[in-house]
């Protein structure tokens, strides 16, 4: 797993105007949440600055957040202090979870955010859902969202810069994204994010981060998910969409 620590401080800017509150974030998995009891026990594993474990736990649901950046645990526990909600914020990577609880713990796991290229290649990957299984009860649910990294990948190495600004606790900033896409699928890949933000005063202010990533085929997820346990229910996957969504129960 690689950083997050410095974008951490701004990752507001990289989510979405209609996902930045909490409740409107955890309602775009009412489908799936549909399925839980109110009073559920959670895990969302790749929680970023929280907006997903916040919004659950609104619901009355028992939530634990957990990131590999010890920044983004900080950010979440302080939304969700914000929001007058409980949530359990600990800095644990997918391999660690295990460390921190007890199988069969959780009654739906959430990997959101494509968060999963980030684990190192098949092997890491492996690791990382079957720490994510070994946390679910029997018929619980993993629900993973992903890139399509066969779109990702077709479009080659590039500079993205958005056409807008978007505005965030009062400051604009630009989003640009730098792809390094290796030759080959099971090698390192490399996606630099920038936010530059303009200040009051017409100054730019530009944090940027190197992040690695190891992309998959749909097809090796499928797989992946069948060997630790877990049978997919639900796929929006389409290789035209520029994400999709999965979600796999525990047999």
């Amino acid at each position: 797993m690689t950083g997050y620590d410095v974008l951490a401080e701004v990752y507001e800017w990289l989510i979405s105007d209609a996902k930045l509150p909490p409740a409107e974030f955890a309602a775009s998995f009412d489908d799936v949440l549909n399925l839980l009891p109110s009073n559920a026990h959670v895990l969302d594993c790749s929680c970023g600055t929280g907006q997903l474990a916040v919004g659950l736990a609104g619901r009355g649901m028992q939530v634990v957040a957990t990131d590999a950046s010890e920044a983004m645990v900080r950010r979440t526990a302080e939304l969700s202090e914000e929001f007058g909600t409980s949530v359990r914020a600990v800095r644990a990577n997918w391999e660690e979870l295990p460390d921190h609880f007890q199988d069969s713990t959780f009654d739906m796991v959430f990997c959101v955010g494509n968060s999963l290229h980030h684990a190192a290649g098949a092997t890491g990957r492996g690791a990382a859902l079957e720490s994510m299984s070994r946390l679910l009860r029997p018929g619980g649910r993993l629900v993973l969202t992903s890139r399509t990294w066969e779109l990702v990948r077709a479009r080659c190495s590039r500079l993205e810069i958005s056409d807008r600004l978007v505005r965030r606790n009062g400051r604009d900033a630009v989003v640009v994204y730098r792809w390094e896409i290796a030759p080959h699928w099971e090698e390192e890949h490399h996606i630099e994010i920038a936010i530059a933000q303009v200040d009051a005063t017409g100054l730019v202010l530009v944090r940027s981060e190197l992040l690695s990533c190891w992309p998959y085929r749909y097809e090796e997820l499928e797989v992946e998910l069948h060997r630790v346990g877990l049978r997919t229910e639900l796929s929006t996957f389409d290789l035209e969409a520029e994400n999709y969504m999965v979600v796999a129960s525990k047999v």
